[in-house]
């Protein structure tokens, strides 16, 4: 019953709509009729701007810690934080207060790695910023990270973590399917930061 209710808990804490809320709230805007479309980070940060975006950034990572955490509140054993934590992801995926729909669970799967092995999340977030500074493309930084997180699992001999990461893993890659084509396609949209956006700069200037 404890796991059922944490499951439940999670998966709300996850629904929470940030950008979409942020946007409605601070800018009169539906985000869903902007940029990308999605209800996530990357499409915040670049309707609504740095400032904007960082809070949904913060937020969608805290969903997924404080979802994580509800068998540690119930007295459950930690080691449930990581699959109670993948309902957290669930929810943001596909939230109840948006009618099922929602971002690609990049932010709130960090979220559940900071809530299990803080050192593990501090390496992959710095791992995650030095690619979206060199390639400008969040789409690049998060599948590419997600792969580092998983092989570096296996280094930790922790199947648990090693499992989950592994269906995280999978959940991203789908999310970001239309992603994936736009890059194969060499279509995919740049965030106005990192080396490759000021090059763009430049070369629209001439």
């Amino acid at each position: 019953m404890k796991l059922l209710i944490c499951a439940i808990l999670a998966y709300l804490i996850g629904s929470f709509p940030t950008a979409y809320i942020v946007g409605k709230v601070f800018f009169h805007k539906n985000i869903f009729d902007y940029g990308s479309g999605n209800v996530g980070t990357t499409n915040a940060y670049r309707v609504f701007g740095k400032f904007a975006g960082t809070v949904v950034l913060v937020i969608d990572i805290l969903k997924g810690t404080l979802g994580a955490l509800m068998p540690v509140f119930f007295g459950l054993d930690r080691h449930w934080i990581l699959f109670i934590g993948i309902f957290a992801v669930i929810g943001h995926c596909f939230s109840i207060f948006l009618k099922f729909r929602g971002g690609k669970a990049v932010a709130t799967s960090a979220g559940i790695l900071l809530a299990y092995n803080p050192l593990l999340f501090a390496i992959c977030f710095a791992f995650l910023a030095i690619i979206v500074y060199t390639t400008s493309m969040v789409s690049v930084a998060s599948l590419t990270t997600i792969l580092f997180f998983t092989i570096a699992t296996l280094f930790l001999h922790d199947w648990i973590l090693t499992t989950v990461a592994a269906i995280i893993t999978v959940i991203i890659y789908v999310r970001h399917i239309p992603n994936i084509k736009r890059l194969l396609k060499g279509k995919e949209n740049l965030v106005p930061v990192g080396l490759r956006y000021k090059k763009q700069q430049r070369e629209n200037q001439k």
